[in-house]
C-alpha cells in the first residue's frame, strides 16, 4: 500500500515514502492550496526533523513561506491554521502508529481537511507525475510560536479539579506539551516526557494492550478517572475508577452531558457508533446524524449540519467551538467537567457509563482477507436482501439494522482489513450474530 491514504499521507518512513516524496509534497502543496504561506508543526518521532527539513525545502523552493510552529500536537496545528489566518498547514506525524511510521496531515484554509476527495489524490498525482521546475525566488522559514495562544483557548474549559484524583498516561507523545500547563503537576503522570521511540507502549490507546499501565495506575492510586492520549494528542481515551476501559463512542454520550445541558442541537456520530450512545444523546435533546468514519469526512459533515460536537469509535471528538476539528486535550477537559459535576453529586464516572450502556457490544473486530468485496456482498445479500431490516446505511461499508441488533462491516481506509462491529439487546444474541457473520466473512479468506 502507498503512503497516500484516505485521510492523510502515512507509512513506514524510507519504505512507503522518503525525503524525495516529502520534498515534492512541499513543492506542489502551495499551488494545490493556492497559498504562499504554509504552517508546519511536527511531533517528536525520530524521523520528524528530517521530514521537516525536506518539506520546508520543497515549500520554499516553490516560492512560498513556511511558518514554523515547532513541536506541536496535531490539534495545535489546526488551531494555528485559523489563528494565523493561513491558506494551509501540515502536521508531521504518524499519530498512533508505531515509531517506524511517520506522515503528513494536511489542512487548507480554515483548518478544513485535505483528504482523498478534497485534494489529496490531486496532490498524489502531482508528486508522482509532476515536474519540479523552480521559477520563483525562494521563500523563507519563519518561526511563529502559537503554544501560548492555544493554551489560552483551552484554559476556558479547564474545570476545578480540587478533590479529584487523576491518573494520566501521556504515552511519551505530544500531550506532554500541554498537559501539566492545563491540568497541573500534582497528578499521577505516566510516561510524561518526550520519546519518539515510544518505549513504554505504542501510542495507540484504542488497543487495550497499550492501556495496561494506566488501568493499573487508576486502581493503585484509587483515581476517579484515568486519561490516556495517543501520539499526536488528537485522540484521548478514558478508564473509569474500576479500571475499566471505556469504549470511545460511549464518551460521545458523556460529552453530550456537557454540551446538550447548555443547548440542544445537532450531533455527529460515525457509522460504527453504539445505539446506547445514539439513544442517550437523543434523550438529552441531541439530533443525531450518522456519517462516514475519518476526520476528513467528519469535519466537512460537522460544518454542513452545523453540529455542536461529534465523536467517533476511534476516540476522535470534534467541536464546533474548535473550527469543527478534533482535539484530544479539549475532549479530556470536557469529560473532566462532567466527572467534576458527578463527583460533587457523590456519583462515580462508572455510574454514568453504566447508565449510558444498554446494549451488548462486540467492539471492532478485524479480518484480514483478500476477497473483501465478495464478503461484503454476501453479507448484504443475506441480511439486506433476504431479510427485512429496519434500515440499511451504505455510505461506509454497510450498517444493517434490525429491531434487536445491528452490524456494520467496512473496509479499512488505512489498513488491509475488513472491520466488523455488532451490537444486540443481549449477550447471547450478540454471540449468535457475531458467530454467524464471522463464518460468512471467513469463508472468503
Amino acid at each position: 500500500m502507498g503512503a497516500f491514504k484516505a485521510y492523510d499521507i502515512r507509512g513506514i518512513y524510507n519504505k512507503d515514502f522518503n525525503k524525495d516524496t516529502v520534498y515534492k509534497v512541499g513543492f506542489f502543496l502551495p499551488s494545490l492550496l493556492d497559498t504562499d504561506h504554509i504552517v508546519v508543526g511536527r511531533d517528536v518521532r525520530t524521523t520528524s526533523d528530517e521530514i521537516f527539513e525536506y518539506l520546508c525545502k520543497g515549500i520554499t523552493d516553490s516560492g512560498a513561506d513556511v511558518w514554523n510552529i515547532g513541536l506541536a500536537t496535531t490539534p495545535m496545528v489546526y488551531f494555528a491554521t485559523v489563528h494565523l489566518k493561513v491558506g494551509g498547514s501540515v502536521q508531521i506525524t504518524a499519530s498512533h502508529n508505531p515509531a517506524v511510521y511517520n506522515g503528513l496531515k494536511i489542512s487548507r484554509k480554515g483548518a478544513l481537511p485535505v483528504g482523498e476527495n478534497s485534494g489529496l489524490r490531486d496532490l498524489e498525482d502531482m508528486v508522482y507525475n509532476g515536474t519540479v521546475t523552480i521559477t520563483k525566488s525562494p521563500g523563507e522559514v519563519v518561526d511563529k510560536p502559537v503554544k501560548d495562544a492555544y493554551l489560552d483557548f483551552l484554559r476556558a474549559y479547564v474545570p476545578d479539579l480540587t478533590g479529584l484524583d487523576l491518573s494520566i498516561d501521556l504515552s511519551h507523545g505530544m500531550a506532554n506539551l500541554l498537559a501539566k500547563d492545563l491540568l497541573g503537576e500534582h497528578h499521577h503522570y505516566l510516561y510524561d516526557h518526550f520519546d519518539g521511540t515510544f518505549p513504554a507502549h505504542e501510542p495507540n490507546p484504542l488497543e487495550e494492550e497499550n492501556c495496561k499501565d494506566i488501568k493499573a495506575a487508576v486502581l493503585e492510586n484509587k483515581s476517579d478517572v484515568g486519561v490516556i492520549f495517543d501520539g499526536d494528542a488528537d485522540r484521548v481515551m478514558f478508564i473509569d475508577e474500576k479500571g475499566r476501559f471505556i469504549q470511545p463512542d460511549y464518551i460521545t454520550a458523556v460529552i453530550g452531558e456537557y454540551f446538550l445541558d447548555q443547548k440542544k442541537g445537532n450531533v455527529l456520530q460515525d457509522i460504527r457508533t453504539s445505539r446506547s450512545t445514539t439513544e442517550y444523546l437523543e434523550k438529552l435533546g441531541g439530533r443525531v446524524t450518522t456519517w462516514k468514519v475519518g476526520h476528513s469526512y467528519a469535519k466537512t459533515k460537522m460544518k454542513e449540519i452545523d453540529a455542536i460536537f461529534g465523536g467517533e469509535l476511534a476516540g476522535h471528538y470534534y467541536f464546533k467551538d474548535f473550527h469543527n476539528c478534533d482535539s484530544g486535550m479539549l475532549a479530556a477537559l470536557i469529560v473532566l467537567q462532567v466527572v467534576v459535576k458527578l463527583h460533587a453529586q457523590g456519583k462515580t464516572f462508572s455510574s454514568l457509563i453504566d447508565t449510558i450502556v444498554t446494549y451488548a457490544n462486540s467492539g471492532e473486530t478485524n479480518f484480514k482477507l483478500q476477497q473483501k468485496d465478495e464478503a461484503m456482498a454476501a453479507l448484504y445479500q443475506k441480511y439486506a436482501v433476504e431479510q427485512t431490516p429496519l434500515a440499511v446505511l451504505d455510505f461506509d461499508g454497510y450498517r444493517i439494522e434490525f429491531a434487536d441488533w445491528w452490524f456494520n462491516v467496512r473496509k479499512s481506509n488505512t489498513e488491509p482489513y475488513l472491520r466488523l462491529v455488532a451490537e444486540a439487546r443481549t449477550e447471547a444474541l450478540l454471540a449468535e450474530k457475531v458467530g454467524e457473520i464471522s463464518r460468512i466473512i471467513k469463508s472468503f479468506s
